[in-house]
């Protein structure tokens, strides 16, 4: 990694930590970092803009769960897996819900890189390696 490329990616980690409010990326402050960016026109302007949006996706991913079911799933149990997911994490979490009937039965929760998973295809597939 190059001098720029390091001053262009500590310089996009300065712009991330003034779009984060309260936990997650706020739109009306990324609206002000990007103002400022073209304002002022920092050296490696684009190396600067391109490390501040990889780092403000995986910022938005880490927020955001895919709940994957092969059942059918209540709004109940979709809130409190969001407020649990929000509690253990200590950041608001939504979840989307997406229907896959290869998990036979049970649910995937996708968060970032994190998997929480209780199906029976995983069951099967963990018997299947142990026996």
């Amino acid at each position: 990694m190059s001098v720029q490329s390091k001053a262009a990616e500590q310089f996009a980690r300065q712009l991330l930590k003034l779009s984060v409010v309260d936990g997650s990326v706020s739109p009306s402050q990324v609206a002000g970092v990007l103002e400022y960016v073209e304002a002022h026109k920092p050296a490696n302007a684009v190396m600067v803009l391109n490390a501040y949006k990889r780092l403000v996706s995986a910022e938005l991913s880490r927020s955001a769960a895919i709940i994957e079911h092969a059942g059918p799933i209540s709004d109940a149990i979709q809130k409190s897996i969001a407020a649990t997911l929000t509690a253990k994490f200590k950041r608001t979490i939504t979840t989307t819900v997406k229907s896959n009937p290869d998990l036979l039965a049970g649910i995937r929760v996708r968060l970032g890189d994190d998997i929480f998973e209780s199906s029976l295809s995983s069951q099967l597939t963990s018997l299947a390696e142990n026996v």
